[in-house]
């Protein structure tokens, strides 16, 4: 039984040969770790701040352009909401599949349930049927009810995306995933690649003919 993340869905899409090198041969090809060192702090950060840990040390490591950032998200308003749980996993079964991922945080006021994730870099072009969008939002309602929302924290912008759930697009995130699962089950890899703009910022075009 395969067990799929939002990553390995969006990673398919884009990519099939990448798909493979990274989820089939498990491939692991060297980046820049200075590309995810800011996400890494702010994530952590607001793990600790959540969980009402003392985090003055770890603001005082921080960068003016870290703080700023991380000043952004410590005044935004749904860090002010009730905590329920930060970076945790959760899963569900769509048809013959399980799908899930890891979450930023989870909050609730008296009205909804909010999945929060917070974007150092870009939101997705089309947030509301992205795949991470889709996954959380399916498996958190199956545990938390229909009243959940995903909230896309752009910290770049300082702005909110939020998308709702609804019974309606249940069964469109059900269908385009499952589609998508059952294309990933029947995959084979062929020798014939047509490389595009986007292969020029692919970790895996020097292995890549």
């Amino acid at each position: 039984m395969n067990n799929f993340s939002p990553n390995m869905l969006k990673t398919f899409e884009i990519c099939q040969r990448k798909y493979h090198f990274k989820y089939i041969e498990k491939i692991t090809m060297p980046q820049k770790s200075s590309l995810f060192e800011k996400g890494k702090k702010i994530h952590a950060l607001a793990n600790y701040y959540l969980r009402g840990d003392n985090i003055s040390k770890m603001e005082a490591s921080l960068n003016q352009e870290e703080l700023n950032t991380w000043e952004i998200l410590k005044s935004n308003i749904f860090l002010k909401k009730e905590y329920i749980k930060s970076e945790y996993n959760l899963s569900c079964k769509i048809g013959n599949y399980w799908i899930g991922g890891r979450l930023d945080a989870l909050v609730k006021d008296n009205e909804n349930f909010y999945i929060l994730d917070y974007k150092t870099g870009s939101i997705p072009q089309n947030p509301e049927y992205d795949f991470q969008t889709m996954i959380y939002l399916l498996c958190a309602s199956k545990m938390y009810g229909e009243n959940i929302k995903f909230v896309y924290i752009d910290l770049k912008n300082n702005q909110n995306c939020i998308i709702d759930y609804s019974q309606e697009k249940e069964k469109i995130y059900e269908n385009k995933i499952l589609d998508i699962c059952n294309k990933i089950n029947n995959f084979e890899l062929t020798e014939n690649i047509n490389h595009t703009n986007i292969c020029k910022l692919c970790e895996y075009k020097k292995i890549c003919i």
